[in-house]
């Protein structure tokens, strides 16, 4: 883990070394300036020497000033350091998440990855601070006041060492027993974030339904757990104050009696009894700081373990050793296919899927929900990989493909359409960044698209809110089709793509296919049929089998679920599901 996160200090090794120099130099100013006050005090004061003075006084001033300075400078490169090292953690995960399948992202969530990218990076972070800093200055300033104490007087010195075993075992039993509760903790903040995160994208829905309520309560009621977990972990950790503060007491009470003897009879001097209770103070203010960098260690390393672990992922989607670079046409076939998101046999939602397209063709797919449509045709571009058998675009199996290639020469338009925060234009560049105005218009009025963008002001200038809220759904779903034309796909997707917009625009877009794509391959999943009826072939799924392939005829011939679809929306009704 720790070798992981010191690769992501990279080009920040200077100020992460520059730091901790400077505060052993602090260090050395600090530990210095007691000795130089003991001879303030026997040489100068005592002995009424006011050249003494003068000369003490002024050594005490130069070194407080270095202190000082030295003590900015580590300030400066720690946070320098700690906030590049956490750019660079930040920087690392996103670039390794771009990289993760649509199965390792279900692994850890949306909402858990959303954590670790700012509560648990911020705790690394602040970690790392007290590593370079703090860390290094706590260790140095126990070792030369212990040093500097011993040289001064053994017999009081012992007095502070002999607490160190109690202080250690109490710090063990804290820290053993506060992570487990942090481990808990942060995984309580992932299903928070989902909470937060699911209200806001379905307010509206919250909002038509009157269940802010609802929400609320949910929210508190996961919120509460964090409280009651955060509660039971700072009570445990309060208990580093207390003993450190006995420690810290019981010493000073030793340490002033033990001295009190020792000067009265004459083996210690006023100024050396001053010096070593200064030593005693730096001895368990170092205590009092190693302990606090356990506490936070304590924190950060449930963090840690997070962050690694989302650095630590592979995709299980890769590109093969030598991939092929070219698509050579938009033909599909499916042999002997099964899948599981779970990896498990036993739980398949494709079963013995066998199907050839060609090239050019208008595939239609319906069924009912949960016959494993969307699964199907998310297996083309590999966002998902076959459990058995293999999936063959232009005559190769995807997985021997580039997939940068495969993904760029099949356009996908999901259930699910997602515009970005920006212009028309901005989002039309998400298919082709180098499109031309007019292939732009273009794959707009295709899509029908500019039927509504001439009629904004601002037209294709128009801002587009995050998520396209601010456009409605028949719209949203036109701007993404023009968005997938553009990268002039070999195969082009629609998974219930039209499903906004009217009878007579789907006819259109249709219209616009057959005339302007005729070479790509189109695969439409529809809920109404009038959106496949015209298709070359039309697959019929059911339970993750092929219940049917045909045209429109003959599966009202010889297929009862495509038969009994067709004649519920002829007489008005819903239709087959999703």
């Amino acid at each position: 883990m720790i070798k992981k996160l010191s690769g992501c200090i990279r080009e920040y090794k200077k100020e992460s070394i520059l730091a901790p120099v400077f505060v052993t130099l602090e260090v050395v100013m600090e530990v210095l300036i007691p000795l130089v006050m003991a001879g303030l005090i026997d040489h100068g004061i005592d002995a009424g020497n006011m050249k003494e003075v003068g000369k003490y006084g002024a050594v005490l001033v130069v070194f407080a000033l270095l202190s000082l300075w030295f003590g900015v400078l580590a300030a400066k490169y720690a946070a320098v350091a700690s906030a590049g090292f956490a750019k660079n953690l930040r920087k690392d995960m996103f670039y390794n998440v771009q990289t993760f399948s649509f199965s390792n992202i279900d692994k850890f969530s949306a909402a858990s990855l959303i954590t670790r990218l700012t509560t648990d990076v911020t705790n690394v972070q602040m970690a790392f601070m007290m590593v370079v800093r703090v860390a290094a200055r706590a260790p140095l300033m126990l070792i030369f006041s212990v040093v500097m104490a011993f040289v001064i007087n053994v017999e009081i010195t012992l007095v502070f060492i002999g607490v160190l075993p109690f202080l250690a075992a109490a710090l063990f039993l804290i820290i053993n027993k506060a992570h487990p509760i942090f481990e808990r903790i942060f995984k309580t903040y992932d299903k928070l974030n989902n909470v937060v995160r699911e209200n806001i994208r379905g307010i509206r829905v919250v909002k038509a339904y009157v269940r802010e309520k609802h929400e609320i309560d949910k929210f508190k009621k996961t919120s509460e757990v964090i409280f009651k977990d955060f509660s039971k972990a700072e009570k445990l950790i309060a208990f580093n104050g207390p003993v450190m503060q006995l420690a810290i007491y019981t010493c000073m009470i030793g340490a002033s009696w033990i001295g009190a003897k020792l000067i009265v009879a004459g083996s210690l001097t006023t100024g050396e009894l001053v010096s070593i209770i200064t030593y005693a103070m730096q001895i368990l203010m170092s205590l009092m700081m190693v302990s606090m960098i356990f506490v936070m260690m304590t924190i950060s390393r449930a963090s840690a373990e997070r962050t690694c672990e989302v650095l630590s992922e592979k995709s299980d989607i890769t590109d093969p050793e030598e991939p092929v670079t070219e698509v050579k046409d938009g033909s599909i076939i499916f042999k002997n296919v099964g899948f599981s998101y779970s990896g498990d046999a036993e739980r398949e939602c494709l079963f013995d899927i066998d199907l050839e397209i060609k090239s050019g063709e208008t595939v239609g797919i319906v069924g009912g929900t949960g016959s494993s449509k969307s699964t199907l045709i998310q297996l083309i571009p590999r966002l998902y990989d076959v459990s058995e058998g293999e999936v063959l675009v232009g005559g190769v199996n995807v997985k021997d493909y580039d997939l940068h290639v495969l993904r760029n020469s099949v356009s996908v338009v999901l259930q699910k359409n997602v515009l970005f925060s920006g212009t028309i234009i901005d989002n039309m560049h998400w298919g082709d960044e180098n499109a031309s105005m007019e292939e732009i218009e273009r794959a707009c009025e295709i899509s029908q698209a500019n039927e509504f963008i001439n009629g904004f002001p601002d037209k294709f200038e128009t801002y587009i809110d995050q998520g396209g809220t601010n456009v409605s759904g028949g719209q949203r779903q036109r701007l993404c089709i023009a968005r997938a034309l553009l990268k002039k796909p070999k195969i082009l997707i629609m998974d219930d793509s039209t499903s906004a917009v009217d009878t007579a625009t789907d006819a259109k877009i249709r219209k616009g296919f057959r005339e302007d794509i005729p070479d790509t391959t189109k695969i439409v999943i529809a809920q109404r049929i009038a959106s496949v009826e015209h298709a070359d072939k039309i697959i019929v799924l059911e339970g993750g089998r092929i219940d049917g392939i045909g045209t429109h005829e003959e599966l009202l011939h010889n297929n009862e679920i495509y038969r009994e679809a067709y004649t519920s929306q002829m007489k008005g009704g819903a239709g087959i599901g999703e």
